[in-house]
Parts: structure tokens; C-alpha cells; sequence
């Protein structure tokens, strides 16, 4: 086990004040919690299952595709039904199983844009009504990407919605610059690359504004050169000393004794060298995002496996031991 968690923290879904901790805990130490896109079960199950492994706690992550997939293509997705009812079936399992895993899991929603914020309102409604009834939240946290939109207007309604996310003890996770390269659908590969940067005087209005607001857990997920995707040695230009500078220039506006007193969050991750990784994590990154190299290693292993039994999947009777024997041994799950 890599990590020393809170007392607050237990294994199962982690929200409220044992999450807050639990970012403290990583910010301290000087680690980022992994923050895992997932398509299906089969996905969670492998979240849940490497954090076992590796000893530390894992960040399951739902897009608004991956809910409609989690739901199925098929079903009607008015009113972006589909990936609203995906997500709650995807939390809901996770809420079931994670405790099996003996692991600390939080349950986290990726890029919305404004245009996709009624899909918020459907999961922040299940949260509400889970919260009734048990007194947490049903997901941990959610990402408003409101990033396309000027400063004022993006943290103006980060702001109305911390407001509805604190009375259920949600955190909100919110992004200034754009993150390059393109994911679920929304390509930002041609986007001018001064867009990629953050400035430390953004990173400290979206701090004030957001920590008006009782209650209030965020953190900021500040662009410094990130790209979604993997490219070659070379071509992504990361620049954590952003960060850096970002908490140094709000650690003198509050007048304070804390070296790091945002929490950042690293979107881009896969394919980051490990120099990258580290610096970023003594800026206070507590949790990075990958998803491209997850759907890699899904693929990978379908791949490889076909490779290695690839005479025993070309029927289902027949094979080199024999024209009359069944496969089924090589494609049942």
C-alpha cells in the first residue's frame, strides 16, 4: 500500500468530508489519485481491481458517451436520457461492489460543456435523492467544463452550481484553458495554442469566487500545454510550472502559510513522461486523468488473445486438434 489514508476514508465510495481528506491526504504526501475513464462494468471491475493490487485508492470516471454506452446505443437518449440513466447504472454497481474490492472509490463524471449541463441536472437530481435518503451524495464529484465560454461567465456558472453541489456534499471539479487533442466527441486539436496555458490570475479569481460559497469543495483542473491522446516524443509542450506559479501567486494573495492551496487536477495524462508527471505532483495535482491509454490495454488484450488463440476462434467446431471439436472454451467469457 503506497498510500496512508484518513481515518474518514474507508473502502466503498468516498464523498463529502472523507473525499476532502483524501486530497489533503494526496496533496501531503505527494501522489495523484488515478482518475480512470470507464465504458462498462468490465472497466470498473479493472479500476477496482488494479487499485486492489497497487494499494491506493481509484477515481471512476463516467463521460456523458460512456453513460449512453453503459445504457446501450440503442436506448432513446431524449433529452440526453440514455446518458443520464448509463451513469446512475454505472454508480449504482459501483456502489454494490466497490466494499468487495476493499478499496476507497470516487465516483466522478468528466467533461460537460455548457451545452451538455441538463445531463448534470438528471445526475445531480439521483444525487439529491440519494442524499435523502442516506445522507451522501450518490456520485463524489463532477467536472463542469465550461472552459469555451469567457472567464467570468465559466466560473459564474461553476458558482450557481457549487451552491446546489454543497447542500449534497458533491465536489466540483472545473476547468480553465483547453485541454488539446479530442475526446467523447469534441475535438479541440485546432485550437490556438495560447488557449492551452492558464494564467495564474485566472487560477486565483476562479479561487475567490468559488470560495465564497459555504461548503465549497473544488478543484481546478488549469491547462498547461495538456492534450488529450498520445503523440510522440516532442510534440506536446507541457508546462506544470504553471501550476506552480498558480499557487505561489494565491498563497500571497490570501497572505498564507500553505505552500498549495488549490488542488489541481491533470487532464491529458496518457503518454506524460514521468519528469512531467512528478513536477506536477509537487505543484498539488491530486488526481490524473487517463483514459487513451485504458482503451489501448482494452484493446490490447482482446488483440493479443485472438493472436494467441487465433486458430481456435474461426468457428465454433474445428480446430488443429481436431475438425469435430468444439471452441467454445476460447470465446465464452
Amino acid at each position: 500500500s503506497f498510500a496512508k489514508l484518513p481515518a474518514s476514508v474507508k473502502p466503498g465510495v468516498v464523498t463529502g468530508q472523507a473525499l476532502s481528506d483524501l486530497l489533503d491526504a494526496a496533496k501531503d504526501q505527494g501522489y495523484a489519485i488515478p482518475g480512470v475513464n470507464i465504458v462498462g462494468t468490465g472497466s470498473i471491475n479493472a479500476c477496482m481491481e488494479a487499485a486492489a493490487k497497487y494499494g491506493g485508492p481509484i477515481m471512476v470516471t463516467f463521460s456523458k458517451g460512456g453513460g449512453q454506452f453503459i445504457a446501450g446505443k440503442a436506448a432513446d437518449n431524449t433529452d440526453d436520457a440514455a446518458c443520464i440513466a448509463g451513469a446512475i447504472a454505472g454508480a449504482k454497481h459501483v456502489r454494490e461492489v466497490a466494499h468487495l474490492y476493499g478499496v476507497p472509490v470516487v465516483l466522478h463524471t468528466d467533461h460537460c460543456q455548457k451545452a451538455w449541463l441538463p445531463w448534470i441536472d438528471g445526475l445531480l437530481a439521483a444525487s439529491e435523492e440519494y442524499f435523502k435518503l442516506h445522507g451522501e451524495p450518490l456520485f463524489s464529484s463532477h467536472m463542469l467544463d465550461l472552459s469555451e465560454e469567457p472567464l467570468e461567465e465559466n466560473i459564474g456558472i461553476c458558482k450557481e452550481y457549487m451552491e446546489k453541489f454543497a447542500k449534497v456534499n458533491i465536489l466540483l471539479e472545473f476547468e480553465l484553458g483547453v485541454t488539446g487533442g479530442e475526446e467523447d466527441g469534441v475535438d479541440n486539436s485546432d485550437v490556438d495554442s495560447s488557449r492551452l496555458y492558464t494564467q495564474p490570475e485566472e487560477v486565483w479569481y476562479a479561487y475567490q469566487q468559488l470560495s465564497e460559497v459555504p461548503n465549497a469543495m473544488f478543484t481546478c483542473a488549469a491547462s498547461f500545454g495538456n492534450v488529450h491522446g498520445v503523440y510522440a516524443p516532442g510534440n506536446v509542450d507541457l508546462q506544470p510550472v504553471i501550476l506552480h506559479n498558480s499557487q505561489a501567486y494565491i498563497k500571497e494573495k490570501l497572505g498564507s502559510s500553505d505552500d498549495k492551496p488549490m488542488r489541481f487536477v491533470f487532464h491529458g495524462g496518457s503518454g506524460s513522461s514521468p519528469e512531467d508527471i512528478k513536477y506536477a505532483i509537487t505543484a498539488g495535482v491530486i488526481k490524473m486523468n487517463i483514459d487513451t491509454d485504458t482503451q489501448w490495454a482494452f484493446w490490447d488484450g482482446i488483440r493479443a488473445y485472438e493472436e494467441k488463440h487465433h486458430d481456435y476462434l474461426q468457428a465454433q467446431i474445428g480446430n488443429p486438434d481436431g475438425a469435430d471439436k468444439p471452441n467454445k472454451k476460447y470465446y465464452d467469457p
